[in-house]
């Protein structure tokens, strides 16, 4: 995945095995990273970092983070760019900082107005956002074409985005919009980005459903998905049931964290609802329960990915880059890197363990709309065509070039 380079780990452990003089291993060590460090290539320079730090070799690690700072840049090429939030990642686990670092890197947002701005920027340009969005609304909208009246619940509304089209599309839908009714789950984080609480969404939303004639209410729960219980969601007789999980449920501890795994609670809350269509969305990544080392690898391989592909659509020149990248997605990757246990919120898994956490819960798949499906390829043709469109096994994966990137699929 790495190049020939990463043989460099392989050759230490093989000659550790083989019984060879520690000194001379020392000596060839620091001999093959040298010329990694000469041959100015960035990412065998973070890797072997990131390995001395997994080996609590300090001088080595010192030694690769000085080099480090003089290869990365937050306005440079896209392993540049991530090379430097990634290092700061580094640095802060170095330290047993990694919580204060996350809650620095909070403290330095900028005012709620921009920070919005920032977001709805990387929604333009990720396509990966648009893709989980359109792909959910696709499964809710198939799922509740006959319905009149449908109630949605959405486990992370952030701005609500989510539910324009959707509003639209219903408005639009032979015979008449049905009434809607949406209840937004939501946490400070959001609170802070949006500039208030829950009533912005709901006026919002409110207001866009007012001027398409389409029948609706909105009721704010002003918690973290681990918060919730039942009588938090409101759920009434006579109205369909859709759940949202987009980009959320990762946030979630489970059973490697907490007793209480509410990774696994949430899902037998919300099967015990009889919902109609449960939309799942997640990025396809594997570092829940993977150890520092190996987690660093593919935390590496797949923000390289995300950060090629804003390249495509995001001109390098563009003077709000650094903050999208920084406000964004930085505390992402430094909170993988640096953090543990509880503090680690960033805890991907990749659809296969999502798919067993569903069927546990007592979940069967949901078939995926076909006409959605191809209005995603078209969406696609606007961005690059290196962005990869694959449907396997009842979901449908987006990807960067060899890369997948975000799985997306529905349960009933």
């Amino acid at each position: 995945m790495f190049g020939p380079d990463s043989d460099i780990i392989d050759s230490i452990e093989n000659a550790l095995e083989s019984g060879t003089n520690i000194e001379s291993l020392e000596m060839e060590s620091w001999r093959q990273i040298m010329d990694v460090i000469s041959r100015g290539d960035l990412k065998q320079v973070l890797i072997a970092c990131a390995k001395a730090v997994s080996d609590n070799d300090l001088l080595m690690a010192q030694c690769l983070m000085d080099k480090l700072r003089q290869m990365v840049s937050v306005s440079g090429e896209p392993i540049q760019r991530l090379g430097a939030y990634m290092l700061e990642g580094l640095v802060a686990r170095l330290a047993s900082s990694g919580s204060s670092i996350c809650k620095g890197l909070r403290c330095k947002e900028p005012a709620s107005s921009e920070m919005l701005s920032y977001m709805h920027i990387l929604y333009e340009v990720c396509a990966y956002f648009k893709f989980g969005y359109m792909s959910a609304n696709g499964a809710i909208a198939e799922a509740m074409k006959d319905e009149n009246r449908v109630h949605i619940i959405d486990f992370q509304i952030g701005q609500g985005s989510q539910w324009i089209s959707l509003i639209q599309a219903f408005a639009a839908r032979p015979g008449g919009p049905p009434h809607i009714r949406i209840t937004g789950i939501d946490d400070s984080t959001s609170a802070y980005a949006r500039g208030g609480g829950l009533s912005i969404v709901g006026k919002r939303l409110s207001k866009l459903a007012e001027s398409f004639k389409v029948p609706f209410e909105f009721q704010a729960a002003a918690m973290s998905g681990c918060e919730v219980q039942i009588e938090n969601l409101g759920v009434r007789r006579g109205e369909a049931l859709a759940v949202n999980f987009a980009f959320v449920l990762h946030h979630l501890p489970d059973e490697s964290v907490s007793t209480q795994n509410h990774r696994d609670r949430v899902l037998r809350l919300v099967k015990s609802m009889s919902p109609k269509v449960v939309t799942l969305v997640e990025q396809e990544s594997n570092t829940n329960t993977a150890a520092f080392f190996p987690r660093f690898l593919e935390t590496l391989n797949y923000y390289t990915a995300m950060f090629e592909s804003i390249d495509m659509t995001l001109p390098r020149e563009h003077k709000e880059r650094i903050n999208v990248e920084q406000h964004c997605l930085a505390r992402d990757v430094v909170n993988i890197i640096a953090c543990e246990g509880s503090e680690r919120v960033e805890r991907h898994e990749l659809l296969g363990k999502w798919r067993s956490r569903f069927r546990m819960a007592g979940f069967t798949p949901y078939p995926l709309s076909t006409l959605v499906n191809a209005t995603i390829k078209t969406l696609l043709e606007n961005y690059s065509d290196r962005y990869r469109l694959q449907e396997r096994d009842g979901a449908l994966y987006l990807g960067w070039m060899n890369r997948d990137l975000v799985a997306s699929c529905a349960w009933k």
